[in-house]
């Protein structure tokens, strides 16, 4: 006989009996083939309806703990029956919140959402049958040229639309690179250099060589010592070191992918929008005459992060082979998105914006310029800048490690990236990346105070 206390005033009743039984079975005071009492002689016991009863035993049977069989009775079944419960696990507390100096997210503050949410509402408004209809791998057309047009009017880049390919951001365009040249292939990587690309390249199982730069950028002596035929770099803004290659650097890297047939350079033209300069040097893709060079840009650090738009121009040569290799692939970039930003660029909003955002950024870089160098602390750095990009190198005079430097930084909450950070010999050179785009300027203001306390 199940003898147990139930109490009204402790919550329903079928509830109650449900717990209970269930919590004999698992304990195994109520083994495999126990017969249960019937329900009017549970209900005549306890003083309950037979509808308690019921309740508590389909409960029981909904989660495997019981078996009914038809004018026999309720049985207790093995516990192969019972059904596990469904584990929710609650998210793993985030970590403590920290400012960042190095942060390299763009300030999205004077980003045009009234003219970027009027272009989108156009677009779905105008032909929303055809926003639901597939798009070529290579995007959409109106796009395309939109940005052949950009190209030409930004950076005297003449070229075809139809060698402009369209990705959601720049590591899904790299791996495009990898299967349209080849796994088989052996690529070079700048050294120190953005940090996912050698990330990116050993999950596509791909070769690749390490090449350390100088003053002027990759060098060319050391690119030579690798078995490298493919070329990563960064000639017009270098991350994390800002460097600028120079015009002799560029053909010299230029005649390295004209002296063999399968060398190729990819040319990640990163941070150009915001260059200080109103004179930049030309792209590889530009001076290339042998079409050796696949050009690379993005709109997230134009726009904003979450405008996941990428593209990259290929030479004709390779253009076709895409069409020929890749073309299966269904394009990854939302055709509303593709659309509104052809729009954004074609009625002048993006040209505009990048204006805008230059000045913007010009001023934000001297106010953070000029609070360096009016701290206590303008006597132990100094500043190395770079006429493109949104960071710049605070060089500390100091016989602390990069590492102790952070450290000291990280118990008050502050986060700041060394050069070391990005490259593989992890030298201690006091060179450490302040990233101004979206720098609170009393975060800044108390990561110099703290550094003066050490230095």
């Amino acid at each position: 006989m199940l003898t147990y206390q139930l109490d009204k005033s402790k919550g329903p009743m079928y509830q109650q009996l449900y717990e209970a039984i269930k919590s004999d079975i698992i304990s195994g005071k109520l083994e495999k083939g126990f017969k249960l009492p019937s329900k009017r002689t549970l209900a005549r016991n306890y003083s309950l309806s037979t509808i308690t009863i019921q309740n508590a035993y389909d409960q029981l049977i909904s989660e495997g703990y019981i078996t009914a069989i038809e004018k026999k009775g309720y049985y207790v079944a093995g516990n192969k029956n019972i059904k596990k419960p469904l584990l929710i696990y609650k998210a793993s507390e985030s970590k403590p919140y920290y400012d960042n100096l190095s942060n390299t997210n763009i300030s999205v503050a004077n980003f045009p959402f009234s003219v970027w949410s009027r272009l989108m509402r156009r677009i779905i408004g105008q032909d929303s049958s055809r926003l639901l209809a597939p798009i070529q791998a290579a995007g959409m057309d109106e796009l395309r040229c939109a940005i052949a047009k950009h190209l030409y009017s930004f950076r005297s880049m003449v070229v075809n639309p139809e060698q402009i390919i369209i990705g959601a951001g720049t590591e899904y365009l790299y791996s495009l690179v990898i299967q349209l040249l080849g796994r088989d292939k052996h690529f070079a990587i700048e050294d120190p250099g953005y940090d996912k690309l050698a990330k990116i390249y050993s999950a596509n199982n791909v070769d690749f060589s390490l090449v350390e730069l100088d003053s002027e950028g990759l060098n060319v002596d050391k690119l030579n010592k690798t078995n490298a035929n493919i070329l990563h770099i960064s000639p017009n803004h270098h991350f994390p070191t800002g460097v600028t290659m120079p015009l002799k650097r560029r053909y010299e890297i230029l005649s390295w992918a004209s002296e063999d047939e399968g060398r190729y350079i990819i040319e990640d033209d990163y941070d150009s929008e915001f260059r200080v300069s109103k004179n930049p040097h030309p792209t590889l893709f530009l001076l290339d005459g042998s079409e050796k060079v696949i050009y690379l840009n993005t709109f997230s650090r134009s726009l904003a992060p979450s405008i996941r738009i990428s593209y990259m121009v290929l030479p004709q040569k390779l253009a076709a082979l895409f069409n020929e290799k890749l073309s299966f692939y269904s394009s990854t970039v939302p055709s509303f998105e593709q659309l509104t930003l052809s729009a954004f660029i074609e009625e002048g909003y993006f040209e505009k914006h990048i204006n805008r955002m230059r000045l913007f950024y010009i001023k934000q870089r001297n106010r953070v310029i000029n609070e360096i160098l009016n701290s206590e602390i303008k006597n132990k750095v100094s500043i190395i800048e770079n006429d493109s990009g949104l960071h710049f190198i605070l060089r500390l005079n100091t016989s602390y490690s990069d590492e102790e430097i952070k450290t000291l930084l990280e118990k008050e909450k502050i986060k700041i990236a060394a050069l070391s950070d990005y490259s593989s010999k992890k030298k201690v050179n006091h060179d450490f990346i302040i990233s101004y785009s979206n720098l609170d300027i009393n975060v800044l203001r108390r990561a110099l105070s703290i550094l003066n306390t050490y230095l």
